[in-house]
């Protein structure tokens, strides 16, 4: 037997402290950095700055147009100093000032810091309403890393991060939601970047077992027997390859004050711990990232993890299906037959279009059980979304208009932006089967048929179908995009959700 690989201690995020004070009146932090607003052809600085130029004895704005500064969103002009035990003078542009820019120069300002003990800034000084929460998230997302080194990372984060010239009313709620929504961001990009070799579907089940608090929230896992005894088809035939047996993790949060009236939300998200491909085996080069194919499972955990943080109104269950796509001699083979939760029958064509046949299990448990008023699923489901949408942006359909609008919207308020889809119903024969209810591997326009596979699990519930594979690696450092599983789904999930009406308009 294998011992059990021990995860080494991982980085820790930034603190955060709100001051009324400017930078140059808090004593013991070495690095002072100062927003920069272009305004027509020159640039202005923002709070403190003068203070500090008179302090410091430097000509900050001199300093700027010797480097040729723009102003742009989250480019960095350093300035040395050495007086007043101040080492380093940032200056960061904030371009056109939106929500996004302070997000983006927050990130830029935390790589510029890392491995410093402090930085003092007015960023959040000047942003607009909902910035100050911006810059927490910003700076404290691009701070993540992820090692398994025998020695210690090569780099931490800035340990404290001092928000100066801050003393409106609600800034301490504004940092509280910070610190809420970029937390789950890091829980999700954490689970999805640990390697499949201590990542099972057990594992994961124990992930969420750690989060529950017994109270707001509860779990349940289903191991594999109860699966089968249940008819959890699906989740059972993509599983049944590995040694690490699949499992179905169920959690739920109930609000304050709930009624019998209060609606309910399920959220569904893909689970594969490590896919192969299964017998339709990926090539070599297609598994390397393959650790982070429960990226959807991660976004529900990380997300019903922090819904007690953003004071969500309404019933809220998560459902992750959660299993190994394997290669052995008890792997699905194409031709399969399978018979989900609840009767439908699939035919497994490919092997490798594994996710939906997981999503179909959970989906149809909830429709039935759960009797949601809204569901939604979220899934790295198809490279045929990352061929429409490239790198940055997720995909999603919606059988609802206003459940569309409302995803949307909260996608372009977190930075995890969505883009959606058509559900083409003259596409409905490609997943059709000659011998069971449907064809997992209908092939052509591959994100629209997965998502009309998972239609008919949907019953006639409001649902919207999330498919990230497009998002859910960032190829390289990015605003507050770490290069590695990007951990994309729980900020969007938790705007909306964390909102006054999160189901207002939906049918």
């Amino acid at each position: 037997m294998r011992p059990t690989p021990q995860l080494p201690p991982q980085v820790a995020p930034p603190e955060f402290a709100l001051s009324a004070l400017a930078p140059h009146e808090i004593e013991g932090v070495r690095v002072w950095a100062f927003p920069v607003v272009p305004d027509g052809d020159s640039l202005l600085l923002g709070p403190g700055a003068d203070e500090a130029s008179d302090e410091l004895g430097v000509d900050l704005l001199a300093a700027l147009e010797a480097q040729r500064a723009t102003g742009k969103t989250g480019e960095v002009t350093a300035v040395p100093v050495a007086t007043r035990g101040v080492d380093l003078v940032l200056l960061v542009g904030v371009g056109d000032q939106s929500v996004t820019d302070f997000r983006r120069a927050a990130a830029a300002l935390a790589r510029a810091t890392q491995d410093r003990d402090s930085v003092v800034t007015t960023l959040a000084a000047i942003a607009p309403d909902e910035g100050l929460t911006a810059v927490v998230v910003g700076a404290t997302l691009a701070s993540f890393s992820f090692h398994w080194r025998s020695r210690p990372p090569e780099h931490s984060p800035v340990a404290k991060v001092v928000l100066a010239g801050v003393s409106d009313e609600g800034a301490d709620e504004e940092l509280a939601l910070g610190l809420v929504l970029a937390s789950a961001g890091w829980r999700s990009r954490m689970l999805a970047s640990v390697p499949s070799n201590l990542k099972t579907p057990a594992w994961l089940a124990e992930q969420a077992e750690e989060l529950a608090d017994g109270d707001r929230l509860t779990v349940r896992v289903w191991d594999e027997e109860q699966l089968a005894a249940e008819g959890f088809g699906g989740l059972l035939a993509v599983g049944g390859g590995s040694a690490n047996p699949p499992r179905l993790i169920r959690m739920d949060y109930t609000p304050r004050g709930a009624k019998r009236s209060t609606p309910t939300v399920a959220l569904v998200g893909k689970g594969i711990t490590f896919d192969t491909g299964g017998l339709d085996i990926k090539p070599a080069e297609g598994m390397l990232t393959m650790k982070r194919d429960m990226s959807g499972g991660a976004a529900v955990l990380a997300t019903m993890a922090a819904l007690a943080g953003v004071d969500c109104p309404v019933r809220v269950v998560g459902l992750v299906p959660a299993a190994e796509n394997a290669v052995s001699g008890t792997a699905m083979r194409p031709g399969d037959v399978i018979t989900h939760w609840g009767g439908r029958t699939s035919e497994v064509n490919n092997t490798d279009a594994e996710g939906r046949l997981v999503l179909a299990d959970a989906m149809a448990y909830a429709v039935a059980e759960v009797e949601p008023d809204v569901l939604v699923d979220i899934a790295t489901l198809t490279g045929a979304m990352k061929v429409s949408l490239g790198q940055w942006t997720g995909g999603f359909f919606a059988n609802d208009d206003a459940l569309a609008e409302s995803l949307s919207a909260a996608g372009a308020a977190a930075g995890e932006p969505l883009w959606r889809m058509p559900l083409v119903a003259d596409y409905e024969e490609k997943v059709s089967s000659k011998v069971a209810d449907a064809d997992n591997a209908a092939g052509g326009a591959g994100a629209i048929t997965a998502a009309l596979f998972l239609q008919h699990f949907a019953g006639d519930v409001p649902w919207g179908h999330i498919d990230f594979a497009s998002a859910a690696e960032s190829p390289k450092d990015r605003h507050e995009w770490t290069a590695g599983p990007s951990g994309f789904g729980p900020r969007l999930l938790l705007a909306w959700l964390g909102s006054q009406s999160p189901l207002e308009g939906i049918a």
